[in-house]
């Protein structure tokens, strides 16, 4: 006998109970969450900014080695990252999932609880969503909704001449762990006795199977009364996210190689698979740290911050967007991050 329960058995409304259950409500602004036709939002002065995100089965994530836990708490943290991105504060999301019939009860607690922990630890309502059947894999949709004091939100379009280019947490760790993942993935088609080698790389695994959205940065940044000219998350790769900025803000950008932030286990990983490791850090993306320009004199306040690497700055959009050595060569970038069609 089975210690798993088919979906069929629990039914849609058995389902919204059991996830409904376990959903704790933070925010004032949130009225009435799961359990009618809508949610209740009350969001009285503050303006409203919404993000969503899917993911999908084959395309975003592999189950193979992606376990649903982790998958439901990265579906919350990437489009809080949007939200991050916008300098507004995270407050609900709804959640569409479409499952397969090979789904049990029990994997959707899974899924469930690793967005239940992404909630409690942005701070955010889960407040609706759907749950329906799907032919082609699992598929997760989530919609972020934000709040933000009037003409404090950061566009990709204020970057200015002369603004300081920076990037928090380091970069290139999340695609480099996909390698890893991938790498083993094919051992283990190869021979499934085999365990999974994973030892001296659990950074790098782990972020790119949980990445974090970088709320802790945006409430840092208002600590410091730093307002961004510009912000976007690095989502499809530094190189890719700087262009629209300085598409978007009319400007162009050196940044210079030396200063691109990266963790030693991105590095080593990087050369024990012959790959290029400032290739890896301007164009592997899903490390969903923050791009963001700051006018130069709120130098001062960022020097010396453990999280925060000024690595270039924003120039004269005839110059274009380069990348420049310690010689002081500087090469045009190209985006090869991830493309979506």
């Amino acid at each position: 006998m089975s210690e798993y329960t088919p979906l069929s058995e629990l039914g849609e409304f058995g389902l919204i109970k059991l996830i409904n259950e376990k959903i704790e409500l933070r925010n004032t602004s949130t009225i009435k969450g799961i359990g009618d036709d809508a949610a209740v939002l009350e969001p009285q002065s503050k303006q409203i900014v919404v993000s969503t995100d899917m993911l999908l089965e084959g395309v975003h994530f592999d189950l193979t080695f992606c376990p649903l836990k982790h998958l439901g708490y990265k579906a919350v943290a990437v489009n809080v990252s949007d939200i991050a991105a916008m300098n507004a504060t995270p407050t609900q999301i709804t959640v569409n999932v479409a499952l397969g019939a090979r789904y049990t009860v029990e994997a959707v607690e899974e899924l469930y609880e690793g967005i239940r922990l992404a909630c409690e630890n942005y701070k955010v309502d889960l407040v609706g969503g759907d749950t329906t059947s799907s032919h082609a894999g699992l598929v997760i949709s989530v919609t972020a909704i934000g709040e933000i004091g009037k003409g404090e939100a950061v566009l990709r379009s204020g970057a200015r001449v002369n603004d300081l280019v920076c990037v928090t947490g380091d970069l290139g760790a999340a695609y480099m762990g996909l390698q890893v993942l991938e790498r083993e993935k094919q051992a283990f088609m190869a021979n499934p006795d085999m365990q999974p080698e994973l030892e001296g790389k659990q950074y790098i695994v782990g972020r790119q199977l949980r990445p974090e959205a970088r709320m802790d940065v945006i409430y840092e940044l208002r600590e410091l009364d730093i307002k961004p000219t510009a912000m976007i998350d690095i989502s499809d790769g530094l190189a890719s996210e700087l262009m629209h900025i300085c598409s978007q803000s009319g400007v162009g950008a050196t940044v210079y190689k030396d200063n691109l932030p990266a963790d030693s286990q991105m590095l080593e990983t990087a050369v024990e698979f012959n790959l290029d490791p400032i290739t890896c850090i301007m164009n592997g993306g899903e490390d969903y740290e923050l791009l963001f320009t700051i006018p130069l004199a709120d130098y001062d306040k960022v020097k010396n911050h453990p999280d925060i690497t000024v690595i270039g700055n924003i120039t004269e959009a005839s110059s274009g967007v380069n990348l420049a050595n310690k010689h002081g060569q500087a090469f045009p970038l190209h985006a090869q991050g991830w493309k979506h069609f």
